[in-house]
C-alpha cells in the first residue's frame, strides 16, 4: 500500500512498507512465525477486533483478515507465544467510542494459531468485572493479567492458569493496599492501578503500577505473590500513569521504565523515560533519564508541546524472550505520541542518548475522536521482529514498517 501523503522526518530509520488496515488503526501488536511465513497480529483503535497481516515480505505486507470482537469493548492488547494468542477485552470508558451502557466483552480470549491465518478460539477467561487491559504472556501455562474485577478501585495483578484453555482459572491476585474497596480498604494514592503488563523474569515480576509506582514482586510461588520493594514516581512526575511500562534487561540488573502522556499539549506534569537499577532489589533507584525529544530542523513547531495531541512516552518494544522478536541490551525503541518513534542507546546506563527517530506526516483523515486538539501524529506502539523490521502504530494512521540503520 502506498505511504500516506506528507513529509516524514527521519534520522536512522527508513520507511519500507505501510499497512493501511482498511481505516481501522492498529494499536498493540504481536508477531508470529509459521514455517517460513511471518505474521503480524494487531488490536485496533475505534473498533473491537483484531487483524492478521502477513509480513514475510515487509516491503509488501499482505492484509489477511479482520476478526470482529464483541461490541463496546476495548481489544487493545495482543500477546503471542508457544503458538497461542492472548487477546484482552475491557469495557470501553467514556469518550473512546461505543455505547458505554451497552453489552461488552471482558477478560481475555485464548486462541490457537496452528492455522496462522485463521485463529481458532480455545477459551475465554472472565474477570467478573470490566475485563483486562495490558496482559503479559511469554509462553507456558500462565497469563499475567492486568485485571479489573468487581470490588476494586483500579486494575490489579492476577495470575491465570490456561493449561486447560477451555477452562482457565485464577491462581492468585495481588493489589496495592487501599484498592480492595469491597473489602473495606481505602486510601490508595491517586491513580493507583496496574497499567501492565507485569513483566515476569524467573521468580520475579516487575509491575508498572501507574500512580502506585514501580513494584517488584516475588512470584516464586504463583499462588502467593509477595512484595519485595517499590519505587514511587509521582510526585514529581505526572500521577495519572506515572509508570506505564517496566521492561527488565536480561543480562544487566536494570529496568527501563516510562510514564504515559495523557493530557494533550502537555497540560500536566512532565512525563519521563529512564533506567532503574535493581542491583539491590530491596532498594531500587532511578539512575538516569532519557533526553527529551526535540523537533528536527524544518519542523513547524519549536517544541512538541506546541503541536496538537499528546507529547510523551507510551509503549516500548518488549522482547519477552521470544525468538521472533529483536533482542537487545543496548537499544530501546519507544513510541512517543506526537514525537513519533524514538530510538535510544543505553549501552551506558548512566548516560542514555537518542540515536534515531521517525516522525511520520500528520494524518489527513480523522478515524477516531482523539486527539481533540487537532489531527496530529500519535505514535502508539512499536514492535521489532528478529529480522530488524520495525512496526509502528498510530491512532489515525495505518502501521509503518521501518528499518533502523542508526
Amino acid at each position: 500500500m502506498p505511504f500516506p501523503a506528507g513529509e516524514a522526518f527521519s534520522q536512522g530509520f527508513e520507511a519500507i512498507g505501510y499497512i493501511g488496515l482498511e481505516d481501522r488503526p492498529g494499536f498493540k501488536m504481536a508477531i508470529h512465525k509459521s514455517g517460513e511465513r511471518w505474521y503480524l497480529y494487531t488490536a485496533h483503535f475505534w473498533c473491537s477486533g483484531w487483524s492478521v497481516v502477513e509480513i514475510t515480505d515487509p516491503h509488501h505486507p499482505r492484509f489477511v483478515r479482520y476478526i470482529e470482537g464483541p461490541p463496546n469493548t476495548w481489544t487493545l492488547q495482543v500477546q503471542i507465544a508457544d503458538g497461542k494468542m492472548i487477546t484482552s477485552m475491557e469495557r470501553i470508558p467514556p469518550g473512546w467510542g461505543g455505547d458505554v451502557n451497552g453489552p461488552y466483552g471482558e477478560g481475555f480470549y485464548i486462541w490457537d494459531l496452528a492455522d496462522p491465518e485463521n485463529p481458532q478460539r480455545l477459551g475465554h477467561y472472565k474477570t467478573g468485572g470490566k475485563g483486562t487491559h495490558r496482559n503479559y504472556y511469554a509462553g507456558g501455562n500462565y497469563v499475567h493479567t492486568t485485571a479489573l474485577p468487581d470490588g476494586y478501585d483500579g486494575h490489579i495483578y492476577q495470575i491465570v492458569d490456561i493449561a486447560d484453555p477451555a477452562n482457565p482459572r485464577e491462581v492468585s491476585r495481588w493489589w496495592r493496599k487501599g484498592q480492595w474497596t469491597a473489602g473495606g480498604e481505602s486510601g490508595a494514592p491517586e491513580h493507583t492501578l496496574l497499567h501492565g503488563g507485569a513483566y515476569v523474569v524467573g521468580d520475579r515480576a516487575y509491575l508498572p503500577y501507574g500512580g502506585g509506582g514501580f513494584v517488584i514482586l516475588d512470584v516464586s510461588d504463583f499462588k502467593a505473590p509477595k512484595l519485595i520493594s517499590d519505587l514511587p514516581f509521582s510526585p514529581p512526575f505526572a500521577s495519572r500513569i506515572a509508570v506505564h511500562s517496566a521492561v527488565p534487561l536480561q543480562k544487566r540488573p536494570l529496568v527501563v521504565v516510562n510514564s504515559e502522556a495523557i493530557a494533550e499539549r502537555c497540560d500536566e506534569p512532565l512525563g519521563f523515560a529512564g533506567i532503574v537499577d535493581i542491583r539491590v532489589e530491596t532498594r531500587p533507584r532511578l539512575i538516569s533519564l532519557f533526553p527529551l525529544p526535540v523537533p528536527p530542523k524544518g519542523y513547524p513547531y519549536k517544541n512538541f508541546c506546541e503541536q496538537a495531541g499528546r507529547f510523551g512516552p507510551h509503549n516500548q518494544h518488549q522482547p519477552q524472550f521470544q525468538d521472533v522478536l529483536y533482542q537487545s541490551e543496548n537499544i530501546v525503541f519507544l513510541a512517543y505520541f506526537n514525537a513519533g518513534l524514538r530510538a535510544f542507546d543505553i549501552s551506558d546506563e548512566r548516560a542514555p542518548k537518542e540515536i534515531g527517530y521517525f516522525l511520520p506526516p500528520d494524518p489527513v483523515k480523522r478515524l477516531g475522536p482523539l486527539p481533540k486538539t487537532g489531527l496530529a501524529t500519535q505514535s502508539e506502539d512499536v514492535i521489532v521482529d528478529a529480522r530488524g523490521n520495525v512496526f509502528v502504530s498510530d491512532k489515525n494512521h495505518g502501521i509503518y514498517v521501518l528499518r533502523f540503520n542508526g
